[in-house]
């Protein structure tokens, strides 16, 4: 069980460093201008959302579902605090899903956002870690 968490717990730690620094690469692609910097923005994207950020993603919620199996899910039933934390790992699975489609229309130079934008979407996931910890170590309710 503690094997469970501690490889939980590494991929979140991989799968938020992605969540953190590929929307801060969106920022610095979206000012760009010149062809050479807007080519390796590409290749720097592309490697990060598929090397890193999604398999840290995919084994997170392996790790995760294999605790809650592992316990039994009935123990978690009655907790709101559980609901909420999936809840809110729902909503960041989305976010990450659009960060991709973000890299496809990069990709094909089809971005239609600011830089400005990026650095306001680039602190939702810091909003998701605090609740999320916080429920998973708190326990609230």
């Amino acid at each position: 069980m503690l094997w469970l968490k501690a490889l939980h717990l590494i991929f979140m730690v991989t799968w938020f460093a992605g969540l953190f620094y590929l929307p801060r690469l969106y920022v610095y692609h979206a000012m760009s201008t010149d062809q050479t910097s807007i080519d390796r923005f590409k290749i720097m994207e592309r490697k990060l959302f598929f090397g890193i950020m999604t398999p840290g993603a995919i084994l997170t919620l392996i790790f995760g579902t294999g605790i809650l199996l592992m316990n039994g899910w009935e123990i978690y039933a009655g907790n709101l605090w559980l609901h909420i934390k999936l809840g809110c790992i729902i909503l960041l699975i989305i976010y990450h899903i659009y960060c991709g489609k973000l890299l496809i229309d990069f990709k094909h130079d089809a971005n239609r956002h600011s830089h400005v934008w990026y650095r306001m979407f680039n602190e939702i996931p810091v909003l998701f870690l605090f609740i999320i910890v916080i429920l998973a170590v708190v326990r609230p309710f």
